[in-house]
């Protein structure tokens, strides 16, 4: 479903791929060559959510907000894994958010930081860019590896290409394929 909230209509940059069965409600803002996949759920009603270029949105991913406090920011080319859960946070460019991680209001994720699978980052917590965090609830592991920086980036390129094999079948979000 893609729906407005309050009159204010969700907006999608040049080539995203938002799955068919994806939520994403009101002042939501998606930028160009994202993707969007099954079963995510983004919920703009009460604060905003802005997703950069090329990032891309895992299966089964909820993105909230807190209302009149935290928005929620996602940079570019970034990768938020299966089952996460950010709410009211901002992740830097090319960030990593492990699969069934939670990033909580007010956190910051820094550029080229890496979130582990099943992580907990606080409320308010600062992850520095180029680290990794880890655990329950989080704390700062080591430094992130130029391999794994790179890695990063291609990471974000495979979904990219991912989600230009999807739109080439025809299998985009029915509200989009009627714009």
């Amino acid at each position: 479903m893609i729906h407005s909230h309050h009159n204010i209509d969700p907006k999608f940059g040049e080539k995203v791929f938002i799955a068919p069965n994806a939520t994403v409600i009101g002042d939501v803002e998606i930028g160009e060559d994202s993707s969007i996949w099954f079963g995510v759920i983004m919920r703009g009603d009460v604060n905003i959510i802005r997703i950069g270029e090329r990032s891309n949105i895992q299966d089964g991913t909820v993105l909230h907000v807190t209302l009149n406090k935290w928005p929620l920011h996602i940079g570019k080319g970034v990768s938020v894994g299966h089952a996460a859960m950010l709410h009211g946070c901002t992740v830097g460019d090319f960030a990593l958010i492990g699969m069934r991680a939670t990033v909580l209001d007010g956190a910051e994720i820094g550029e080229h930081a890496i979130v582990a699978a099943g992580a907990v980052v606080r409320e308010g917590m600062k992850v520095p860019a180029r680290t990794l965090v880890a655990g329950v609830p989080a704390v700062v592991k080591r430094e992130v590896s130029q391999q794994e920086v790179d890695t990063q980036i291609v990471q974000a390129a495979r979904y990219i290409r991912y989600k230009n094999e999807y739109l080439a079948m025809g299998m985009q979000h029915p509200a989009l394929l009627r714009k």
